[in-house]
């Protein structure tokens, strides 16, 4: 018996050694470090990617995880400041040890953690910043853009302002990297496009600005055609306001990314201003298919509320995680990234795609104008017209030479 017991000791001994890597592994779990403005006007589109983001991993983390790990995730708020974000992001990687870097609606703090990212060589999916040089003249291996960027939509936008009879053109935006990119990225198409336009004066605020009215005074005496407002995530809100109470909206026709945007629209409820033209990557409303609905009513269910274009990006982007890490076989930064070069994911708006060679997600741009419709206490987009990824995308060859610079 003292024998046969021993035995039995050593046998379990030698099983425990033997599995203990295996348990320890599955106690393991995948964390992403999001760095990301949760404060101010900002926070009407970055929260929406968090909750889509969490809407997610439930889903994930219901069925497992990925690769017996589940997904968790930490958050840092960047205040919309480009040292603060860093200094997190610096963080997150140093003490948290986050196995991937996500989030950033500041295209400046984009950039900023872009490099850290690419120093560190840790993967870095950027969710709302949208300058085009995060995934072109300073893109690299280990960034990543889940979202529209400026020469998407500039070559969007003067699409449909080529089809408009406007020639003498205002700009007015946000003095930082996105205003100016988004700026430059709608004009540059649109001379392209349509020669005879002409850009009789521009206006730049700074970001945070409290008072729109001397510059909207000053855009309505120079009497355009028609104005771009090239103002991001912390301006959007407030300039619509501005737009209304001014009544600039009914004098003088403009173009605005996002502006037909829910998290653009809600804040303001029923006294967005009308008639604005706008872009916007998603709308809970439209496409009008069973797998966008099915979205839509979920997200409301879990958050009380309709999604946004943020929503979709957040839920995309956790799928996009854990198809990649799947793909990859194990959690190794050079594996994760050469699988999500190239892969394609389900999504309510039809099937992604991650281009491999600048890792910008191929997206769909929806163009329309604000309107009351009765049965919402928001404005909505309405006269959708869909530009269709492969149109709004900058081709490979243009992103290789200003790489190349």
């Amino acid at each position: 018996m003292r024998k046969l017991f021993g035995a039995l000791v050593i046998v379990v001994a030698t099983l425990a050694v033997l599995f203990t890597p295996i348990f320890c592994q599955a106690a393991e779990e995948i964390k992403v470090g999001i760095v990301d403005s949760y404060s101010g006007p900002p926070s009407t589109y970055t929260n929406d990617v968090l909750d889509g983001f969490k809407m997610a991993l439930d889903r994930i983390n219901a069925k497992g995880g990925v690769l017996g790990r589940k997904i968790t995730f930490v958050t840092r708020d960047d205040k919309f400041k480009v040292d603060l974000g860093l200094s997190s992001a610096k963080e997150l990687v140093m003490r948290e040890k986050v196995d991937l870097l996500m989030g950033t609606i500041n295209s400046a703090v984009a950039l900023a953690v872009s490099d850290l990212a690419k120093k560190e060589k840790i993967p870095f999916l950027a969710t709302y910043s949208k300058s085009s040089n995060i995934t072109g003249a300073k893109g690299h291996r280990y960034v990543f853009s889940m979202n529209e960027n400026t020469e998407m939509i500039g070559r969007a936008a003067a699409e449909g302002l080529a089809k408009k009879p406007f020639v003498n053109y205002w700009i007015a935006g946000d003095d930082y990297e996105y205003g100016h990119a988004v700026g430059e990225g709608i004009w540059n198409n649109l001379k392209k496009m349509k020669p005879e336009a002409k850009l009789i004066g521009e206006s730049w605020w700074k970001v945070g600005e409290p008072d729109f009215t001397p510059y909207i005074t000053a855009i309505l005496s120079a009497k355009p055609d028609a104005v771009i407002v090239a103002t991001g995530g912390a301006g959007c809100v407030p300039f619509l306001k501005a737009a209304k109470a001014t009544g600039f909206n009914e004098r003088v026709p403009f173009f605005m990314h996002t502006a037909t945007e829910l998290s653009t629209l809600r804040p303001l409820g029923l006294e967005a201003p009308e008639g604005v033209l706008g872009t916007s990557n998603y709308f809970f409303y439209f496409p009008d298919t069973p797998e966008n609905k099915a979205f839509a009513a979920e997200f409301k269910e879990a958050f009380g509320r309709y999604p946004s274009f943020g929503s979709l990006v957040g839920f995309v982007t956790g799928q996009f995680i854990a198809k990649a890490y799947e793909k990859a076989g194990a959690v190794d930064t050079e594996k994760f990234i050469d699988a999500m070069e190239g892969m394609t994911v389900d999504s309510p708006i039809g099937k992604l795609t991650m281009r491999d060679f600048d890792h910008q997600l191929m997206l769909p741009m929806f163009m329309g104008v604000t309107k009351k419709v009765p049965g919402y206490d928001f404005l909505i987009s309405t006269d959708i017209v869909t530009i269709p990824a492969e149109d709004a995308m900058p081709p490979v060859e243009e992103i290789k030479k200003l790489r190349e610079k």
